[in-house]
């Protein structure tokens, strides 16, 4: 168990430079995106929105500290209307930070020794397979994500699509790539051409970045799978 808390601390510093404590305060990274393929107006407007969601989440951090759990309910309760503001924000900064770390690789390029390439091929039979499947999650998510993850649970990678911040979450997947296909990362530069968009940040994803990610998913994989 201190191997997996020694990698999610690292995935945690790494993407948004916080630590975690009873009541965590959160840092938002800046992202120099070198793409071409999105406009300066909407790259900034996405960094902010970043921001906005790390900023929120430490308002509510600090909120729940004083919450009142004793009059915390299923109908209507300051505990629960907080919890579900600190999920839907909590994933909102992970998701976009890890999307905006593994986009924008002007030089992007992956070998076929690489561990990324030998593990999708291994679990989508072929990396077209892959690419197909990512995409077809990327054009049905509802204003949110397609994201490729390891499941702990399934013991293998697979592609999920989450809607807005936090519906369809997927439960034990650890994220590898992750593409923001909401409207607002694209709609001002492809108006309503969103495969457009899928196709043009596939083309620059870092898979440099990918690679650090799924080695790290490698070895949180060994201690679940006698599980």
């Amino acid at each position: 168990m201190n191997d997996i808390k020694k990698e999610l601390q690292i995935a945690i510093d790494t993407t948004l430079k916080g630590v975690l404590n009873e009541a965590y305060v959160l840092e938002p990274k800046k992202f120099n995106l070198q793409t071409e393929a999105l406009s300066e107006a909407t790259k900034k407007a996405r960094q902010k929105e970043f921001e906005s969601y790390v900023s929120t989440l430490n308002r509510v951090s600090a909120e729940l500290e004083g919450a009142d759990r004793e009059a915390a309910n299923a109908f209507s309760s300051d505990f629960r209307s907080l919890k579900c503001d600190e999920s839907f924000n909590m994933n909102a900064a992970f998701l976009r930070a890890l999307h905006f770390e593994n986009i924008s690789d002007l030089n992007s390029n992956l070998s076929m020794d690489t561990l990324t390439y030998i593990k999708l091929v291994r679990d989508f039979g072929t990396f077209d397979e892959w690419q197909r499947d990512f995409i077809a999650c990327g054009m049905s998510s509802r204003d949110g994500y397609a994201v490729t993850g390891y499941s702990i649970f399934l013991k293998r990678y697979i592609n999920c699509v989450i809607d807005t911040e936090s519906l369809n979450v997927t439960v034990g997947l650890l994220p590898i790539i992750v593409l923001d296909v909401a409207e607002g990362a694209y709609y001002r530069d492809y108006l309503d051409n969103r495969k457009k968009y899928i196709l043009n940040m596939m083309k620059q994803f870092n898979w440099d970045r990918v690679e650090e990610r799924i080695q790290r998913a490698e070895k949180v994989a060994k201690v679940f799978q006698n599980a």
